[in-house]
């Protein structure tokens, strides 16, 4: 009656052994560490790398713990926070000598002291939050500057294709600062351009003047809408970070404005400060332009010749450089997606691009008028140029699907889809703060946290030893479970643990015990009717079953509202609320019935069972304690 099968005791074992391997990370706490991440796509992260950094701290005498290459950055891990900061001037002095163009980001971390037969489970601890753990916090400038320069340069195009349709001849567009140029023959033909961009350019004010024999009219961003163009770049810049944090991971980030043009970033518990602040600081944009093929700019290329008016000079990875006209044809803003993927001629790793319906159009004329020419595609990071690829236009691409290639890796592919599926920044962005900050509560508040979760479970796993005797054991015993997988899952999910979530955890004990309160009465309950020991377990335990069912499933639908409409730490508390119900079900119901088999379902005759006192109704004032 009261007997488990072999392959339940078997989920019990494979539930345990899981719990125990991934909650150990958790007890053997983090180290400080240094750790080296790739700063350009065209630097690479390797045992070159490895061995430069070995050497540089071998000759200065800093002793690391464990260096590792892990993927495509190397931990350097140390034993006191002292020999980390050393190690890392050491490590950028020598790998970053430019400061003005780090080829690598040399950033201070920390790493779990996990062992590596437990890495190599992939059994890792769980975050914790800015209230218990501290985190990273950066404070990035924008350049205003850069972002009005931007949305000139993209009236500028604006402007000379609207003159186009309109049949409006000029003599040139150029911008000079922050202002367009348009130069003019004649009367007739100033009259006619201020009426098109008076009407089609509202937000531009527009003044003539003479120049030379010809005429001028300068074009700027009123004032008012330029303070329109900043905030919205402003706004544009912290929804590319969420973006391009959650495609790192980072579980409750916090991005908010600080003032006009800075913007204040939080990484909770993250544990890749690296490759957070590589991610963050590139400002990765892209801009397609048409190649200068004219003599001037080929001596350019040569090196023989300046760069001719109206043209830029950049270089292809190769090393090769190349010059582009100044008119940007298409932007990152005009991208609504990027994926890496392999061509399916040549099986080199590539980038697709997807355009939107403004940039799909352009581009479709682009290249039905310059077949034949070649068109430049660069991406910009951290304010400098490097042209991807320069291909030769065959013939009319529409449908606005375009495909990038040019002698990347797979990893490099997968980094610039990264950036550009994530959203063009507005404008450039510089970190000009950047420092770890510590636990928001103290570390005082944090031991008094854990102290919480530790006294309450040992008090009530007292009480119930005292009320229930075996039966009280045996729940407290399960009690232990539920907080194991509980703290287990946690870890798996790579959850972020805040305060909320340990008044969770604490609650979720409670669930918990309660479950076991009402399976041990059901139990009484039975015996106090006058069923046989065997019997009242299996009554007790499948009569319970269906009041536990109802009781929890009402408290997750709770738990699943406050996860779905919350957010922040209300978020934290629903994770673990949620996780604590269905990990309580398993524990007080499923694990603990299963000890009560193993303990009692194999005596055959059993007189009694050791559950504290029963009180029979027909003794009225008598009280009989069952024992063994």
């Amino acid at each position: 009656m009261n007997r488990y099968p072999l392959w339940k005791y078997a989920i019990i074992v494979i539930a345990l052994l899981l719990g125990v391997v991934y909650t150990l990370p958790n007890f053997f706490g983090e180290a400080p560490a240094v750790q080296v991440s790739s700063s350009k796509v065209s630097f690479k992260v390797d045992t070159a790398t490895l061995g430069k950094v070995e050497d540089a701290l071998k000759a200065a005498g800093v002793q690391a713990t464990l260096i590792s290459l892990e993927g495509t950055s190397i931990r350097a891990r140390f034993e006191t926070t002292d020999a980390q900061l050393k190690a890392k001037d050491i490590i950028q002095k020598v790998l970053v000598p430019d400061a003005a163009d780090p080829a690598y980001v040399v950033a201070l971390n920390l790493i779990s002291r996990s062992p590596n037969w437990l890495t190599a489970l992939h059994s890792a601890p769980m975050y914790l939050g800015l209230d218990l753990r501290g985190g990273v916090h950066f404070m990035l400038q924008v350049d205003m500057k850069a972002a009005l320069t931007q949305k000139t340069d993209s009236v500028a195009g604006d402007i000379r294709t609207t003159l186009r349709e309109k049949d409006v001849r000029h003599g040139g567009i150029n911008r000079n600062g922050l202002a367009i140029e348009i130069r003019m023959r004649d009367a007739a033909q100033i009259e006619a351009a201020t009426s098109v961009l008076s009407a089609q350019f509202p937000d531009l004010l527009v003044t003539q003047s003479p120049d030379g024999a010809e005429f001028k009219l300068s074009a700027t961003i009123k004032p008012e809408a330029a303070r329109k163009v900043q905030e919205q770049a402003l706004k544009q810049n912290i929804t590319t970070l969420h973006n391009r944090i959650n495609e790192l991971g980072v579980a409750e980030p916090v991005i908010q404005q600080q003032g006009l043009d800075r913007i204040v970033v939080q990484l909770p518990g993250v544990q890749d400060t690296a490759k957070a602040k590589d991610i963050l600081g590139r400002t990765a944009t892209l801009e397609v332009r048409m190649v200068d093929e004219s003599t001037d700019a080929r001596m350019a290329e040569l090196g023989t010749g300046p760069v001719p008016f109206g043209a830029e000079r950049y270089l292809e990875r190769s090393g090769q450089p190349v010059v582009v006209k100044k008119q940007v044809i298409l932007t990152g803003d005009n991208l609504t997606d990027a994926q890496p993927g392999f061509d399916s001629q040549t099986q080199e790793p590539v980038v697709n691009l997807s355009l939107d319906g403004k940039g799909a159009r352009i581009f479709k004329d682009v290249t039905r008028e310059n077949i034949g020419k070649r068109m430049a595609i660069i991406l910009f990071e951290k304010g400098k140029g490097e042209v991807v690829t320069a291909p030769v236009i065959r013939a009319e691409i529409g449908g606005g699907r375009v495909q990038i290639s040019g002698r990347m890796t797979s990893v490099e592919a997968n980094d610039t889809a990264l950036l550009l599926r994530a959203g063009s920044l507005a404008a450039p962005m510089e970190i000009i703060e950047e420092r770890t900050i510590g636990p928001s509560l103290g570390a005082e508040n944090i031991a008094k946290g854990f102290n919480s979760v530790t006294w309450g479970f040992l008090v009530i796993v007292a009480f119930m030893c005292i009320y229930y005797m075996v039966f009280g054991l045996v729940s407290g015993i399960a009690l232990g479970v539920n907080l194991l997988l509980l703290v287990a899952v946690l870890s798996m999910l790579q959850a972020t643990l805040t305060l909320p979530g340990m008044a969770a955890m604490a609650l979720a004990l409670g669930m918990a015990i309660d479950s076991n309160v009402l399976i041990n009465e059901r139990v009484r309950e039975e015996l106090r009717n006058g069923a046989n020991p065997q019997a009242a377990i299996a009554i007790g335990y499948e009569r319970a079953w269906a009041t536990i069912l109802d009781s929890n499933i009402t408290t997750l639908i709770a738990g699943v509202a406050l996860l779905a409409f919350g957010s922040g730490p209300v978020r934290g508390f629903a994770v673990v609320h949620c996780i604590g119900i269905l990990t309580s079900m398993f524990s007080a119901v499923f694990f603990s019935r299963g000890l009560v088999n193993l303990w009692y379902g194999r005596q055959k005759k059993l007189q009694s069972v050791r559950i504290g006192t029963v009180w029979r109704p027909e003794s009225s004032a008598v009280a009989t304690t069952d024992k063994e």
